[in-house]
């Protein structure tokens, strides 16, 4: 968990928020205490998602649906604004690491720990089949070890089978390469039997340490599951088997939830979970992270609240600012992207939240937990029309800057006579648009420096980055981009953009590195030499802006649908 920035809230409707525990494409997850003393977790949507209709409408499904959500094996949802002026819900926290984190530190499961596993998340989905929701997006990040047993979270992209309104649309990539099923990858009927594909393969992962579909790419990821038989070294005897079953690619093959749970506890998991169900040191670490839960107090400081947005206006070209458009959504390729109710909690370490300095202050009516200002100064070429809402910033108690000035601007671009984008397509493996995508706008503004400066980057950028991209203003699925950014000063290179489509075609660009603003990196980018026929050679502008953990990448190439992507780090 990290401590509040000065720009980040306080307090959210009943709840003091205590720190910050991850954020992901949709928004940003915050530990929370209400009035009585009840810990839980805090998600609170991008103000600019807030005046999405679309994605409003989204949101209030989502909640009603994980409302319905409140068996044994489940995180519960408590309580929830969704007509607030930016959306917020709270889900009861527990205090256990992600399966991801317990593999990662200690290694696999032994046998007899995910045995109560998969007969409690096997319980937990049943429970949810038979309301008629399916999750969509069980995977190794969304399931919780607790001394109480497993926990199943983020209920965010879980929806009604017998809705018919597609929600997708806002950009929204349903599911995790790796864990997603094959009907669910190409676009078919999506039923609870798709849950149980992504349980086979979480708890090939927990016996394994490794993932049944292997792959250095999502593209490659999403290929296997389709055409590939998974990879189960190291199971043996029934639980392979049963977890061969769970893979199987036809929906029909597949056993049940319930089956699922009967065959690893007949007595149930409650049973298996009540005899000490996790190896010794996972259960020091889930200990000592309840005590240090327990101890943790709130930082003071005035309370932010929603934002409160003023002087909305639109525009047509002429305005200042920066143009910009972004889709929410838990990237197809991005665990680090993950679902509506966000990441899984990182447990709290005894580090309190330090104070932070004063901040230059103006006259406000807002505050707001989310995205950096863009900057401003920037004309909307003819022909866009420019949606900008503004809200200034004032300094909080004893000089801490809880309030800060957002300015949100939304930009519709007019259709494209054509389209040249990476490989040429000829099959369509994702549905619906790319994930997460973001235009970050003019790169002037009164406030950046002319070039990058001779120390080079902040040490921020510096890494290797890999998100999931589209074009059209993610309509067009493109693939994974993937870049390690090194330091460069103005006129080196920068690094190289790997584009790897859906069908394994890949195209590389060399990014020069143009300035380093407030904001962002603004480059220059051309195709690499040797490239196939199908990549766009023409040198294009590009920048790489910071929002909350990630990058988000934004090309100008009008030729290739103004490419954007959501970039996590991964190394």
């Amino acid at each position: 968990m990290r401590p509040l920035e000065v720009d980040e809230p306080t307090v959210v409707g009943p709840y003091r928020l205590l720190g910050r525990l991850g954020s992901g494409g949709m928004g940003r997850v915050y530990l929370g205490r209400s009035t009585g003393g009840r810990t839980v977790a805090v998600k609170i949507v991008h103000p600019h998602f807030a005046l999405d209709e679309e994605f409003r409408a989204r949101f209030r499904r989502e909640v009603a649906a994980a409302r319905r959500v409140g068996g044994a094996w489940t995180a519960p949802v408590l309580d929830a604004d969704p007509e607030a002026r930016v959306p917020w819900v709270a889900t009861a926290y527990a205090a256990g690491p992600s399966l991801t984190a317990a593999v990662a530190d200690g290694g696999p499961l032994p046998a007899h720990s995910v045995r109560a596993l998969g007969a409690g998340l096997g319980e937990a989905l049943a429970a949810v089949h038979e309301l008629g929701l399916v999750h969509r997006d069980v995977k190794p990040s969304n399931v919780l070890l607790t001394l109480d047993g497993p926990l199943l979270i983020d209920f965010g992209i879980a929806r009604a089978t017998e809705g018919t309104a597609s929600l997708t649309s806002t950009g929204v990539s349903i599911g995790s390469p790796g864990y997603m099923s094959p009907e669910q990858i190409l676009g078919k009927g999506v039923t609870g039997a798709a849950d149980v594909f992504s349980l086979g393969a979480v708890l090939a992962y927990a016996t394994t340490g490794r993932p049944p579909f292997p792959g250095d790419s999502s593209a490659a990821l999403l290929y296997k599951v389709v055409h590939e038989e998974p990879s189960l070294d190291g199971l043996d005897g029934e639980l392979r088997e049963l977890v061969a079953g769970c893979l199987a690619k036809d929906p029909a093959a597949r056993p049940a939830p319930g089956e699922v749970a009967r065959r690893l506890a007949p007595e149930g998991a409650a049973r298996l979970v009540s005899g000490g169900w996790l190896p010794g040191p996972l259960v020091e670490r889930v200990s000592r992270s309840a005590v240090q839960l327990l101890n943790l107090e709130a930082s003071e400081g005035e309370a932010s609240g929603p934002v409160g947005f003023s002087r909305p206006s639109v525009t047509a070209g002429a305005e200042d600012g920066a143009g910009a458009s972004q889709r929410p959504g838990e990237g197809v390729a991005t665990p680090t992207t993950a679902g509506a109710f966000g990441p899984p909690p990182v447990m709290p370490t005894p580090t309190a939240p330090s104070a932070s300095p004063p901040s230059p202050a103006s006259p406000s009516s807002a505050s707001v937990p989310g995205p950096r200002d863009p900057e401003p100064g920037a004309g909307h070429p003819s022909g866009r029309l420019a949606l900008s809402v503004a809200a200034t910033s004032t300094r909080g108690a004893q000089g801490r800057g809880r309030r800060i000035s957002c300015t949100v601007a939304l930009a519709v671009a007019g259709a494209l006579a054509a389209v040249t984008v990476g490989s040429v397509f000829v099959l369509d493996l994702l549905p619906g648009s790319g994930d997460d995508a973001h235009n970050a706008g003019s790169d002037g503004g009164s406030h950046e420096p002319p070039a990058a400066t001779p120390g080079g980057l902040p040490a921020r950028y510096v890494g290797t980055w890999e998100g999931q991209a589209a074009a059209l203003d993610g309509k067009l699925p493109l693939g994974t981009f993937r870049i390690t950014i090194k330091q460069a000063k103005a006129g080196q290179e920068l690094g190289r953009l790997h584009q790897t489509d859906p069908l394994g075609g890949v195209c590389v660009d060399v990014i020069t590195l143009k300035k380093v603003t407030e904001k962002q990196i603004v480059a220059g980018s051309v195709g690499a030499e040797g490239n196939h026929d199908g990549c766009n050679p023409a040198p294009t502008t590009v920048t790489f802006t910071p929002v909350g953990d990630d990058l988000d990448y934004a090309s100008k190439s009008e030729e290739s649908g103004r490419p954007e992507a959501r970039l996590s780090k991964i190394e």
